[in-house]
């Protein structure tokens, strides 16, 4: 009877009575079934699916793989086999690179077989691809390091596709490097015959020489076109292991089109100067026939402007609608009375490196000049220049409110012009940045605000 007192009364005291207990042990028990059931059939983490075999806890011992299906484990091996056959690849071709270099490059020169001339004609720029090379592999490495130490066994967090647009400006290196291939090989072959020297040196290094593995010279220096052929393959298979959820699926994409545009434009160069050969033909579509057009036109401003690549920022490019009016015209009239011509424009701008360990710098330095570059459509296969770049240091942009479609580029006591685009969102876009960059340059800047107003309203003289 004692217990029986105690009882109620730590039934009252609690709140909870014999019903009521029944029904919270049924419901926890119906609760526990459910995340048990759960559990088993939990989604996915890559997909969401939920085709998670039960077993896969006790197979795996690993809470992080457990949460993939079988078809989201098998891509994330592949995708890391993809990402670790990328890096291991380009450490390969980094190696022959070193061995151009150190067994043949050097000691050629050190034994004077060749004139300095003569090497730059087989070697071509066989250092800035083993500059390029060591850096693009450092951060790589480092990229791998970093995953591993963090628990990323999968190098999911690796982004092969950010790193390759980084390091873009080793394609015109390759490009270089190809377009000299047929005139190197052709000059190797003449000076083996001639040389008596350089034919003996060249047998007893392919024969004695174990680092070169029983290959010739040649075989070494194909290794850069091959290398840079193989890149779309690389990144397709890196693109089809990753899931588009990806934050790096965007940039995979666009490295591939890169350089696919890249290798395009260096087969239709091969094609002008007149060699048989060509790199591994890909398809061409509309996207890639204007990205080829694009490098063509910013090899042609770079050579124009004599800047160094690794300064040089592209800030905007395309069609542009260019007029030159005689003095007042546009004032009065309007555009209406302006004949128009269709043209290429490059704004370019000189950026200061802050850092010069690294290629292309995440926060660039000030500007040092700005300018445009005025292309005339094709001719003949190339573009040509309308003129001598114009210099925003020593320009006046404006727009009249009336003429809002347009707006006026005035260089200081030389000539105008008036731009449009087809789109004047578009139009807008492109005198915003125009006449920023003429803002921030120049000697007389701190008075540039008050000049449009000046040279607007009072007549131009040109000569």
């Amino acid at each position: 009877a004692t217990r029986t007192k105690s009882a109620d009364v730590e039934r009252a005291d609690s709140g909870i009575g014999q019903m009521a207990a029944r029904k919270w042990r049924s419901r926890a028990s119906e609760t526990l079934s459910s995340l048990q059931a759960w559990e088993a059939h939990r989604p996915c983490t890559d997909c969401g699916e939920r085709d998670l075999p039960v077993e896969t806890d006790v197979q795996n011992c690993n809470q992080r793989r457990a949460d993939l299906c079988e078809k989201c484990h098998k891509r994330r091996t592949e995708r890391k086999e993809s990402v670790l056959e990328f890096v291991n690849t380009e450490a390969s071709y980094g190696e022959d690179l070193r061995i151009i270099k150190e067994e043949f490059y050097l000691p050629m020169q050190a034994a004077g077989l060749l004139s300095q001339e003569q090497l730059q004609g087989i070697f071509s720029n066989i250092q800035e691809l083993i500059d390029l090379n060591e850096s693009f592999l450092e951060i790589l490495q480092e990229e791998i390091d970093q995953a591993f130490d963090q628990g990323d066994d999968d190098l999911m967090t690796v982004c092969i596709g950010e790193i390759f647009l980084e390091f873009v400006n080793m394609l015109p290196a390759f490009q270089t490097y190809c377009l000299q291939q047929s005139s190197s090989v052709n000059m190797l072959n003449a000076l083996e015959k001639e040389k008596e020297l350089l034919r003996i040196f060249l047998n007893v290094s392919q024969n004695d020489n174990t680092a070169l593995r029983r290959m010739n010279l040649r075989s070494f220096l194909m290794a850069p076109l091959q290398r840079v052929t193989k890149y779309p393959l690389l990144l397709s298979r890196i693109i089809k292991a990753t899931t588009e959820y990806h934050p790096d699926h965007g940039s995979l994409r666009e490295a591939k089109s890169r350089i696919e545009s890249h290798l395009e434009h260096i087969n239709m160069k091969t094609k002008q100067e007149g060699n048989t050969w060509t790199l591994r033909s890909f398809r061409q579509d509309s996207k890639k026939k204007r990205e080829v057009i694009n490098i063509e036109m910013r090899e042609t401003a770079l050579k124009t402007v004599g800047w160094l690549r690794e300064e040089t920022r592209f800030v905007m490019e395309g069609s542009l609608q260019l007029a030159q009016p005689p003095d007042g015209q546009w004032v009065k009239k309007g555009s209406k009375t302006l004949k128009f011509q269709n043209m290429q424009v490059l704004l370019l701008v000189n950026m200061k490196r802050v850092s010069e360990s690294s290629l292309e710098s995440a926060e660039p330095g000030p500007v040092k000049d700005a300018v445009l570059v005025l292309i005339r459509d094709k001719n003949n296969g190339k573009f040509h220049l309308l003129r001598e770049p114009l210099r925003l240091s020593n320009c006046i942009v404006s727009a009249d409110p009336d003429c809002d479609d347009t707006f006026e580029l005035i260089e200081i006591r030389r000539e105008a012009f008036v731009f449009r685009d087809s789109d004047r969102a578009r139009t807008h876009h492109w005198f915003r940045q125009i006449r920023r960059y003429s803002r921030e340059l120049g000697s007389w800047k701190k008075r540039r605000n008050a000049l449009p107003n000046i040279m607007i309203s009072t007549p131009h003289t040109r000569p």
